[in-house]
């Protein structure tokens, strides 16, 4: 994976980013979800590289990238907060204006990137994600039974104790043969490692205490994401079932706007990358 790709560590004003970058072309940016780091991207990043800069950081407060500071609200971990970090980590590596794809937790990053830094965003790509705010006006029993991590990872320190007591336990569905062996090596530390598993669930925390807040702001003056935006589902996964389409909660959000499900589980980066690079360059404007 990340074929000719270099590993570097970008440094802005509130710490160090972890990053792979690679390809020429137009520049993309790749953001993961949780636990993982920008290893999950490898197989869709090769794809990609031949037609495209690709950008693949880790989040901040995930993999080696630096850990925010606390605060009571988390807001140095809000969405907010790490739109404005990627944004001068681009600009660090020279690009002002790219495309920003972002899957699961990425993807609420990727939207406050498009929301806040509209003049650096030419294209969007969300990938099994939504608002965070549509999320939990829309929370019902089957969101408290199968997302119920939200609400325990919301709590202070327990969340952090249970996982760290057996991660491989708590993170149960990860396998080297699909992930393949770099990128289970990397999330296994990632996941072993106390001030980053505080720093992924941080993450959450900002969702329940100050990003639906950010939302709410935006949907009640009327902002909507003004580059166009691709929407892409993972089929196997259950997004749709808990919510119905996604486009119709989308096309509330952005102007422009198209999208579709992709045959694969959650972590499509992973198990169908092949669909999702193909989706990701048409969007973009190239044909693979």
């Amino acid at each position: 994976m990340f074929e000719g790709f270099e590993l570097r560590y970008v440094v802005i004003a509130e710490g160090a980013i972890r990053l792979r970058i690679g390809g020429s072309g137009p520049p993309v940016l790749l953001l993961h979800g949780h636990p993982r780091t920008h290893m999950t991207w490898g197989k869709v990043a090769d794809l990609l590289s031949p037609f495209f800069t690709v950008i693949c950081p880790d989040l901040p407060g995930f993999g080696r990238s630096y850990i925010p500071t606390d605060t009571h609200d988390s807001r140095h971990s809000s969405k907010r907060a790490k739109a404005a970090a990627l944004v001068d980590m681009m600009k660090a590596l020279g690009f002002r204006k790219f495309a920003v794809v972002g899957h699961d937790r990425g993807a609420l990053s990727a939207f406050r990137i498009a929301m806040d830094h509209a003049d650096h965003v030419d294209r969007l790509v969300i990938i099994d994600g939504l608002p965070v705010l549509e999320h939990l006006e829309r929370a019902n029993w089957e969101f408290a039974r199968d997302w119920y991590h939200w609400f325990f990872f919301a709590q202070p320190d327990k969340p952090e104790r249970a996982i760290l007591a057996d991660p491989l336990a708590w993170y149960d569905t990860l396998r080297p043969d699909a992930m393949g062996p770099q990128a289970y090596d990397d999330v296994l530390e990632a996941i072993s490692n106390p001030l980053v598993v505080h720093g992924m669930i941080e993450d959450y925390r900002a969702g329940i205490r100050v990003d639906h807040i950010h939302d709410r702001q935006d949907r009640d003056a009327a902002r909507r994401i003004a580059c166009p935006t691709l929407c892409l589902w993972s089929l196997r996964d259950d997004l749709e079932q808990i919510y119905g389409d996604p486009l119709a909660i989308w096309e509330t959000w952005a102007h422009d706007l198209q999208g579709f499900g992709i045959d694969s589980g959650h972590h499509v980066a992973e198990e169908n990358p092949s669909a999702l690079a193909q989706a990701i360059s048409a969007f973009l404007g190239q044909e693979m």
